[in-house]
C-alpha cells in the first residue's frame, strides 16, 4: 500500500537557509512555481522566448520533411524481454533502463518507476501526423515489471502520452502518477484515478522513497488556448541508499545549482541532450549536450545519463550529434564526475 504525504520543502530543509544571500531569488522555489498576471505559470526568469517568426516558420516547414528523413544515426537497440527487470523486483539492484526518448525505467530501494513514458509511434494530437519514431521502445509494455509510480515532467505530447498512461493504469490500477499541478484533470478525464498533483517544492512519500517536485525552465501546451495553464517540472527520487534526478525537458538555468545544494549529491542524473537546434528557437527551452553535462555537474551527479535524442525527429541537429557532443563534454571536463553515460535503447545499467 502506498503512503503519500505532502510536506512543503521549506519545512524539510529550513536548516539549509533558503533565504541566504548566496541563493539567487530565481532559485528560491519553496513558495511554489511563479504565476503571471494572467494566472498562467511562468519561469523564475519570466516568460521564455521561442525565436522570431522568421526562425519558427521555416522550422515548422522543415518538419514536413521529417517524413522522408533517414534514420541513419539513430540510437542502436538492445533486445530486452524484461525478464531480468521483473526478477529484480525481489532482490533489487539499483538499475536504469533506457526505453527511448525521455522514457527510462528506474529501480532502487524497493521501487520501480518510469519517467515520461511514451510507447506511441507518433507524439501528436492528430493520428498519422507528427514526428515519427525511428526506434521502437526498448521493452514492450507487456514485458514491464510492476510499475509503482510514474513521473511526468510536462504536458507536451512526447512527454505526456495519454495512450501509454492509460495502458499503464489498466495494467496496474495501483500505479501512482505524479504530475505538476494543472495536469491532473487530463489524466482523470481519461480514467486514471491514482493521480498526485504537485507544485515546485512539494514532496510525497511513497513506501521507502521520497518524490520531489522541482523547477525546470520550460513551458506547456496541448491545444491552441491552454499555453502555460499547466505546470512543468523536474523530479528527484531519494531513498535510503540511492538518489536520482530527472531533469525532464528544460533549458539551462541557475536552478540546477540550487537543487544540487539542497538535495544532492545524486547517484544518477537523467538529462536531456537533444532537440536543441535551431538555437535561436530552442536555447531557453532545451539544453544542448554541453549544457546538459553542466546541469548534471551542478546537481552533483556521479553518473549522467543522456536521453531525449534520436528516438523522434524533433529538431534540426543530426541524429548522431547529441551523443557525440555529450561524451566530448564529459571527456573535456576538469572534474572526474559526473561520468557520462549513453545506453542503447533497451539497455540496462546498474548504478
Amino acid at each position: 500500500m502506498q503512503r503519500l504525504i505532502f510536506v512543503p520543502l521549506l519545512l524539510v530543509i529550513a536548516s539549509l537557509a533558503w533565504a541566504e544571500a548566496t541563493v539567487p531569488p530565481e532559485t528560491a522555489y519553496e513558495t511554489g512555481a511563479p504565476v503571471d498576471r494572467n494566472g498562467r505559470f511562468t519561469n523564475p526568469k519570466g516568460d521564455i522566448g521561442h525565436g522570431s517568426v522568421s526562425v519558427r516558420l521555416p522550422f515548422m516547414l522543415r518538419r514536413f520533411g521529417t517524413y522522408f528523413r533517414s534514420s541513419d544515426g539513430a540510437p542502436e537497440k538492445e533486445p530486452n524481454n524484461g525478464k531480468w527487470l521483473r526478477s529484480n523486483d525481489s532482490d533489487m539492484q539499483p538499475a536504469v533502463t533506457w526505453v527511448g526518448h525521455a522514457t527510462t525505467l528506474v529501480q532502487f530501494d524497493g521501487v520501480t518507476f518510469l519517467t515520461d513514458p511514451i510507447w506511441s509511434k507518433r507524439p501528436s494530437p492528430v493520428p498519422l501526423l507528427g514526428p515519427r519514431r525511428f526506434v521502437e521502445p526498448g521493452i514492450a509494455l507487456d514485458d514491464l515489471p510492476n510499475i509503482d509510480f510514474v513521473v511526468i515532467s510536462h504536458n507536451h505530447y512526447d512527454h505526456l502520452d495519454l495512450p501509454t498512461l492509460v495502458a499503464l493504469a489498466a495494467k496496474n490500477p495501483k500505479t501512482a502518477f505524479y504530475v505538476p499541478i494543472g495536469n491532473g484533470q487530463l489524466l482523470r478525464d481519461n480514467g486514471i484515478t491514482e493521480v498526485i498533483e504537485m507544485d515546485w517544492g512539494q514532496q510525497a512519500v511513497y513506501e521507502h522513497v521520497t518524490v520531489h517536485c522541482l523547477p525546470s525552465q520550460h513551458w506547456s501546451k496541448r491545444s491552441l488556448t491552454d499555453t502555460n495553464k499547466a505546470l512543468w517540472a523536474s523530479w528527484a527520487v531519494t531513498g535510503p541508499t540511492r538518489k536520482t534526478y530527472y531533469a525532464g525537458d528544460t533549458g539551462y538555468f541557475s536552478g540546477f545549482a540550487a537543487i544540487g545544494r539542497h538535495l544532492g549529491p545524486f547517484d544518477l542524473a537523467i538529462v536531456p541532450i537533444g532537440a536543441y537546434a535551431p538555437r535561436a528557437m530552442m536555447i531557453e527551452s532545451h539544453m544542448n549536450p554541453e549544457e546538459a553535462f553542466k546541469a548534471a555537474t551542478e546537481v552533483g551527479a556521479s553518473n549522467a545519463l543522456g536521453v531525449h535524442f534520436g528516438t523522434f525527429d524533433l529538431s534540426d541537429e543530426p541524429l548522431v550529434e547529441p551523443p557525440l557532443r555529450f561524451l566530448a563534454a564529459g571527456a573535456e571536463a576538469t572534474t572526474e564526475l559526473p561520468r557520462t553515460w549513453l545506453l542503447k535503447i533497451g539497455e540496462t545499467r546498474l548504478f
